[in-house]
């Protein structure tokens, strides 16, 4: 069978599970298409404005597809088919049934930010710990998607003067003006045409593998790779972690909000949420196909120089210097339409804990100046360090949010296990790794860790199956 083939199966797998799973979480969700929903009930002309499921799904898009389902992908490709699998599998049953039901969830309950929607189902505890944690993902991805587009538009205009501080200056001026403004000004305008350009580019990118590297996919022999550096990074649970965005990412429950403020019908959801993340999880699927196809082994891409250097290299190579230059500002918008929406949803998020209304512009301001005064100075702290943050961080905050869907599937009476399971799971990863990881963690052996990790993700578990049904204090009714 043609190298290539597994390709085009793991494509269509995806496609698939849109088309059948995507429908099965969907029902046992129930849309009710004669509910108001916060776009009309709300509708304010900043944030909470209708507008059409097609434009919401590509915004949508860009909002969650930040450097992550590019930069996490190449990295984690090193661990060969494992992260392939990973991908695959983690978007269907993990990441698009969280970013569904983060966008439904806040949608019942009038557009709330992640940290209530978790809030009303697993309690204020709970809410509180998510303000914080939120707020702090948000700060960090915001960073995260300045200084990595920074340093690719660098690279690409080194002859011209244009250096990494001027660009990074660039982009945190536009990311203060998306904050601000309406959301339907820019972002409304704006990025559907992005959208556009990054799925061009993906699929570029794909069919210059195709023409170019038939004979070369997944080239790599062995089916149970490791890390090239060995015991220091076991794949469970460091491909988990360094994969977030493009399977599972609780960054994109900070996202979901946004859109969930301008979907017309309850009906949309599934297109709008769970359809846009199986479209990242097929970027994800692009950029780490390209790390096992362009590079002979996993030392070499691990020696390439490190994402941006694979970005460049690659897309020079399979579409050559235009097409390169197009795929590669492909890339550079995937992070710039995140950070901008990372801050957005920071701003909400304290506007909402601060109890300060957002109509006013000065208002606005007032949230934003100081937001933006702290990812400035992060954007000095090393990218690596801040990056294994964000993972860690990213991946709890995925857990958190899918133990609160499911305590709201289980108080319903309704199949929660869509939820508990892939919960349970990254439970176990996010435990596992803050308890294995030697700089920022307790630095344990793998398998005490591993062994800590389930201790707790059961716990969890039975914290819901014998408190779940317990009715949460504040929570609004009928939801």
């Amino acid at each position: 069978m043609p190298r290539c083939l597994w390709f085009v199966i793991a494509a269509a797998a995806l496609i698939v599970g849109y088309m059948v799973y995507g429908r099965i979480v969907e029902r046992i969700f129930g849309p009710e298409p004669a509910r108001t929903t916060p776009a009309r009930a709300k509708s304010d002309g900043v944030d909470y404005v209708a507008m059409p499921k097609w434009k919401l799904w590509l915004i949508q898009l860009l909002n969650i597809a930040g450097v992550g389902p590019v930069f996490g992908p190449i990295l984690g490709a090193v661990y060969g088919p494992t992260a392939l699998l990973w991908i695959v599998i983690g978007t269907i049953f993990a990441g698009a049934v969280h970013d569904y039901f983060s966008g439904m969830l806040s949608v019942r309950y009038g557009g709330a930010n992640v940290p209530d929607v978790v809030g009303f189902n697993l309690g204020k505890i709970a809410r509180n710990v998510m303000r914080v944690f939120a707020v702090i993902l948000l700060l960090l991805v915001g960073v995260v998607f300045a200084t990595a587009p920074a340093g690719l538009l660098t690279k690409l205009t080194a002859d011209m003067g244009m250096t990494f501080g001027i660009w990074l200056a660039i982009i945190f001026g536009y990311y203060i003006l998306a904050t601000i403004v309406p959301i339907d000004k820019i972002i409304g305008r704006i990025y559907p045409v992005f959208g556009a350009l990054l799925l061009i580019m993906a699929v570029g990118v794909t069919i210059g593998l195709f023409v170019e590297m038939p004979e070369n996919f997944y080239s790599w022999a062995s089916f149970d790779h490791g890390h090239p550096k060995g015991d220091d990074f076991p794949i469970f649970p460091l491909v988990f972690i360094t994969i977030a965005c493009g399977a599972l990412s609780g960054f994109h429950s900070t996202q979901s909000p946004l859109m969930a403020r301008c979907v017309e019908n309850e009906t949309e959801g599934r297109f709008v949420f769970y359809g846009a993340m199986v479209a990242e999880g097929f970027i994800g699927l692009v950029w780490c196909t390209v790390g096992m196809t362009f590079y002979p082994d996993a030392q070499a891409l691990l020696s390439a120089g490190g994402p941006a250097v694979v970005v460049n290299d690659s897309c020079v190579a399979l579409l050559g210097t235009f097409g390169g230059i197009l795929a590669i500002l492909g890339v550079v918008i995937l992070p710039i339409t995140s950070g901008d929406t990372a801050f957005r949803a920071a701003r909400l998020t304290i506007a909402d804990v601060l109890g300060i209304s957002q109509l006013q512009p000065a208002k606005r301001l007032m949230i934003a100046i100081p937001v933006f005064i702290i990812g400035i100075i992060l954007s000095q702290v090393d990218f690596n360090i801040i990056w294994r943050y964000f993972g860690f961080s990213n991946q709890t905050l995925a857990g958190i949010c899918l133990w609160a869907a499911a305590a709201y599937l289980y108080r319903k009476g309704k199949f929660h296990w869509i939820c508990s399971c892939p919960a349970f799971f990254i439970t176990v990863v996010s435990v596992s790794y803050i308890c294995f990881e030697k700089n920022m963690g307790l630095g344990l052996d793998i398998t005490t860790s591993n062994i800590i990790g389930f201790v707790v993700a059961v716990v969890c578990l039975i914290s819901l199956l014998t408190l779940g049904k317990r009715p949460v204090a504040d929570a609004p009714a009928n939801t």
